[in-house]
C-alpha cells in the first residue's frame, strides 16, 4: 500500500475523485488516496506542490503553467475538465457599481497573487480594454474572505466560479454584473516531479481509475441531485452547469500550452516561455 496525497478545491468538479475514493477504486489497486480541500485555491496549491504538502494537485491551467514557468517543480500530467471556467463577476448587493464598465479602477478581491482569481482579473481587464496597469488588488484568501471585503467595502468586486458563488448571488449576498469564461481548458491534474519520477506507474493507475470515472461521471443515476445536496446548489443550476461541463481524459495538446503561454506573456505575468517538455509530462 503507498499512501498518496492529493488536493483540490472543495467544489462540484472534483466529486468524481471523492466517489472513486469512497468506493475504494484506489485502495484495490494499493494506493491510499489522501485528499485535502483547499478552499484557498490554485495559488495555495501551487505552494503545496513546491513544498511537498502534496504529490498531485488538481488545479486551474494558468496558475500551474505560471507557477511551472516560475520554478515550480511539477509538470501537469493529464486535463481534468476541458471545457473553460466560466468566472462570475460579482459586488455586493448593496454596491453602486451596476455594470462591468462601472468597475474599471476598481480594487478586486483576490485569493492570493497567482491564483486564479487573480490571473483572470488581467484576463477580463484585457477583454474590457483597462489600462492593466492600474489593477488593484486585495488579497482575501478564499470565497469568505471575498464576502467580507465586499461588505466592507475594502474590495470592489470579485471574481470566482459562477456556480459556487450562485447561492451567494440568490441569498442577496452577491450580484453578478458579468461573467468571464477561461480561454484554456480550466482543470488539470499536476503532478510533482520527484513523485513522477519514482512512482510513475502509481500515477498511471490513478490517471486510470479517474477517468473511468469521469468518462461515465453525468450518467450515474441521479447525479444532479446527488451534486445539489452535497454542495447547497438548485437542481436547475446543477443541470445548467452539468450541461457545459466536460471532463478531458487526455494530455493537454502543445497548442494549448502555447496559446496558455501567450496569452500570459501578453499579459505580462510571465517573463519567459518553456517547452512543452518543461510543462507537460510524457
Amino acid at each position: 500500500m503507498i499512501s498518496v496525497k492529493i488536493a483540490g478545491v472543495p467544489e462540484h468538479f472534483n466529486l468524481p475523485w471523492h466517489l472513486a475514493i469512497e468506493e475504494g477504486a484506489f485502495l484495490d489497486r494499493g494506493i491510499d488516496l489522501e485528499w485535502t480541500d483547499v478552499p484557498e485555491g490554485t495559488g495555495r496549491m501551487c505552494q503545496m506542490l513546491r513544498d511537498g504538502e502534496t504529490d498531485i494537485a488538481i488545479i486551474l491551467t494558468e496558475g500551474i503553467i505560471k507557477d511551472i514557468i516560475a520554478g515550480n517543480p511539477s509538470k501537469i500530467a493529464q486535463v481534468y475538465v476541458k471545457s473553460p471556467l466560466v468566472w462570475g463577476i460579482h459586488v455586493a448587493a448593496h454596491s453602486e457599481h451596476k455594470t462591468i464598465h462601472d468597475l474599471e479602477g476598481k480594487t478586486a478581491a483576490i485569493s492570493r497573487l497567482g491564483s486564479g482569481s487573480h490571473l483572470m482579473s488581467y484576463v477580463n481587464a484585457q477583454q474590457q480594454n483597462w489600462d492593466l496597469k492600474k489593477l488593484q488588488f486585495e488579497i482575501v484568501n478564499n470565497l469568505d474572505g471575498g464576502v467580507q471585503a465586499l461588505k466592507e467595502g475594502t474590495a470592489d468586486y470579485f471574481m470566482w466560479e459562477r456556480f459556487t458563488t450562485k447561492p451567494l448571488v440568490d441569498n442577496g449576498t452577491f450580484r453578478k454584473v458579468s461573467d468571464c469564461p477561461t480561454p484554456w481548458p480550466c482543470f488539470v491534474i499536476a503532478v510533482r516531479n520527484d513523485f513522477n519520477h519514482h512512482h510513475n506507474s502509481v500515477l498511471k493507475h490513478i490517471l486510470e481509475i479517474i477517468n473511468i470515472y469521469t468518462t461515465d461521471f453525468k450518467n450515474i443515476p441521479s447525479i444532479d441531485r446527488t451534486l445539489a445536496n452535497t454542495y447547497s446548489q438548485k437542481l436547475s443550476d446543477i443541470n445548467e452547469w452539468l450541461k457545459i461541463t466536460h471532463w478531458g481524459q487526455e494530455n493537454i495538446t502543445a497548442a494549448m500550452v502555447e496559446k496558455t503561454q501567450d496569452h500570459l506573456l501578453q499579459l505580462d505575468l510571465i517573463n519567459k516561455k518553456l517547452d512543452f517538455d518543461a510543462i507537460v509530462t510524457k
